[in-house]
């Protein structure tokens, strides 16, 4: 016996995605509905080797339901999440909207998968900012075994973090570098992005700091250490998926370059591609598609006692947001909900 799930906002990226890895992973499903807008209302997604129409979010009945992906923005959520936990269908939840909840879980499966079990006060489940999700990955192996007292990190965050607008405009104003006649402007991005960087996403807070910026500082606390200290800038680069972040740690205790790599290439969910000659690492572009979060560059940080740097990169719109949404449903079902 399997579950009965709903991916609402099927027709968005990250929500075809999750129609995609629900398939790749064989998710146990009895029956699947494919959520949209009015706007978007029969449009046809495909799961596996089947096509369904999407259904009318707005008067959809969550009742019997037991598992619902959302991958809409949160202001839709603070409406229809609310709907579908008190009709008893646990929601899993790809917004920012129940992140720094505390009676909402915030999970990564490879990092606090026992937090799954939290999720019964509100019936909601929240998927983590998808420049921490990687990160933390990366981290949690390295914190159990020298305990991290500070990272900063630098993110070269793609544009499908923007959703489908962010990709459209790259490839519109890359396309009007070679033809001058045709302008244009910005509207998704402040700048140009084209051939540019942009150290900006989200709105600014007094501080100086972006908003992401602090998700990935308030997140990883909440995740992996309250202790931890985070610092961050994120940038937008010209990439149309996956996110590269460089990121640098500081220990407690000294840990050997040697041994992290050891550590990190046993640890769930990552990858490890590290050799010191041309090529001998990966880029964002060779991680679309794929489930692992890849970490290169592996080395000691002579600048500080017990440091070390590394580089980091994962598809954005897995496990960034719909692989780790599938991996909570699946820890949710082996720990909790017990069918499939």
């Amino acid at each position: 016996m399997g579950y009965k799930v709903v991916v609402v906002g099927a027709t968005g990226n990250v929500g075809r995605e999750m129609l995609n890895i629900l398939a790749e992973r064989q998710f146990p499903v009895d029956e699947l509905a494919a959520l949209a807008s009015r706007r978007s209302l029969g449009t046809e997604v495909s799961f596996g080797d089947k096509d369904l129409k999407t259904k009318d979010l707005d008067t959809f009945d969550f009742t019997g339901w037991d598992i619902a992906l959302f991958a809409i923005g949160s202001d839709a959520t603070k409406t229809y999440a609310p709907r579908a936990a008190a009709a008893g269908c646990v929601v899993i939840d790809n917004s920012s909207l129940y992140r720094y909840d505390p009676d909402v879980p915030l999970v990564v499966p490879e990092v606090n998968p026992e937090a799954v079990e939290g999720y019964a006060k509100k019936n909601i489940i929240a998927n983590p900012n998808c420049s921490t999700a990687q990160m933390v990955v990366a981290l949690k192996p390295l914190h159990d075994r020298a305990t991290i007292k500070r990272v900063v990190v630098s993110t070269y965050q793609s544009v499908s973090g923007a959703g489908k607008d962010g990709m459209d405009e790259l490839w519109e104003q890359t396309k009007a570098v070679y033809n001058p006649t045709k302008d244009v402007p910005p509207t998704t991005f402040t700048k140009e992005i084209a051939f540019n960087v942009i150290p900006h996403i989200d709105v600014f807070l007094d501080d100086g700091s972006t908003k992401e910026e602090w998700k990935m500082v308030a997140e990883t606390k909440k995740i992996v250490d309250p202790k931890i200290k985070v610092t961050a800038t994120c940038v937008r680069v010209p990439v149309f998926v996956g996110h590269s972040e460089a990121i640098n740690i500081e220990f407690e205790d000294f840990l050997d370059e040697d041994e992290a790599r050891d550590i990190l290439r046993e640890a769930p969910g990552i990858m490890v591609i590290d050799k010191r000659e041309n090529g001998g690492y990966v880029t964002p572009k060779e991680c679309v598609g794929d489930y692992a979060t890849f970490i290169s560059r592996i080395r000691q940080d002579s600048t500080i006692d017990n440091g070390l740097n590394l580089w980091c990169v994962s598809d954005n719109l897995r496990k960034g947001a719909a692989l780790n949404a599938v991996q909570i449903a699946e820890t949710l079902g082996v720990r909790m909900l017990k069918k499939g």
